[in-house]
């Protein structure tokens, strides 16, 4: 029989990148998703037990206390998505505004002299934790903590030195100081609210952390070597200059926090900023950045500082004893951390 029959041919496989991607399941894959359940579950309590939170000028007051803190969450979020930490960014802000103060001080130079010294030399130490990391392979932790502990150091025996007292000496007469304070320091009054520049700066930082993250191939890149380092590697991924990269980010937002703080105040405390970096990591974590690396958001950072500003300042409109707030801030970190997990899970199970 000359006639014989064909095998069926198998449907082909559709591109998994061409498969449509319902609401729902891009929804559940933001790693924001979880921390902006729980803003709008702090806004909800705050708002009934305190009855002066939803007051105008109290949201100045809230999104203040949030752009502060987002400021450095927003570098801080993008290097732990790429798998390191620094535990110096919360010295270096302090750094930064003592170098500013003391060299235009002491030089009796124009301010923007001494704010652009502190520029450079607070990138040089970013660049400096990003280098060692690099070249020495040692873990993050162990690298900027040795920062952290040389800058606290340097901090105050610099300023006690040239000082004489653990402050600097008031700058607030010396030519350039009102032009500063209005780029880092001055207050934007809409309608009967005021608002803090630091807010138009977070949301800058913000804006374009997310555009790196999402836009370009350093963004890209920051993902990989968050993932599996090696991996990246092998693949062509510049992982040293991508890890300097984000520790310079880190630098550039201590560098604008420390110029806020100096002209904010006219003078700075050498003692400063010791803490501050956990809480960096902590809007991180919250905001849905995975301790691994290689999961997380700018945006989710907004969100976990947001739930900071609310926290920090709803215990006092609230008329609680300030003395609980770590007690909420670590039950925040908790919950929402289970809570991202739970999200991760939920959407890993409709892929």
């Amino acid at each position: 029989m000359s006639g014989s029959t064909a095998a069926p041919e198998k449907p082909a496989q559709l591109d998994e990148r061409l498969v449509h991607t319902s609401p729902l399941r891009k929804l559940l894959g933001r790693p924001e998703l979880g921390s902006v359940v729980g803003a709008v579950a702090v806004f909800l309590f705050f708002a009934i037990v305190a009855d002066s939170f939803l007051q105008a000028s109290s949201f100045g007051t809230v999104l203040y206390a949030a752009s502060v803190l987002g400021i450095m969450a927003a570098p801080v979020a993008l290097l732990m998505i790429g798998g390191e930490f620094d535990l110096s960014a919360g010295v270096l802000v302090t750094s930064s505004a003592l170098i500013s103060s003391m060299f235009s001080y002491q030089m009796t130079a124009n301010v923007w002299v001494g704010v652009l010294v502190s520029l450079l030399v607070t990138l040089a130490i970013g660049a400096f934790n990003g280098f060692m990391l690099t070249r020495t392979k040692l873990p993050s932790f162990i690298i900027t903590l040795g920062t952290f502990l040389m800058l606290t150091g340097l901090n105050l025996g610099f300023t006690k030195l040239i000082s004489g007292t653990v402050s600097t000496k008031a700058i607030g007469d010396m030519e350039g100081f009102d032009s500063a304070h209005a780029l880092f320091a001055s207050t934007l009054t809409v309608g009967s609210v005021e608002f803090k520049v630091t807010i138009l700066w977070w949301i800058a930082l913000v804006a374009v952390a997310t555009w790196i993250l999402l836009r370009t191939r350093f963004g890209n890149w920051i993902f990989a070597v968050g993932g599996q380092a090696d991996a990246a590697r092998a693949v062509g991924v510049p992982v040293v200059r991508t890890k300097i990269g984000l520790y310079l980010g880190v630098a550039f937002a201590a560098w604008i926090s420390g110029q806020h703080l100096l002209f904010s105040y006219d003078v700075v405390q050498s003692g400063e900023g010791v803490g501050n970096e956990l809480t960096y990591i902590i809007a991180a974590v919250i905001g849905g950045c995975l301790i691994t690396g290689g999961y997380g958001s700018a945006i989710g950072s907004a969100v976990g500082a947001f739930i900071f500003g609310m926290t920090s300042k709803g215990i006092v409109y609230a008329e609680w004893n300030p003395d609980w707030f770590k007690f909420f801030l670590g039950a925040m970190l908790l919950l929402a951390t289970l809570l991202n997990a739970w999200v991760r899970k939920r959407a890993e199970a409709t892929t």
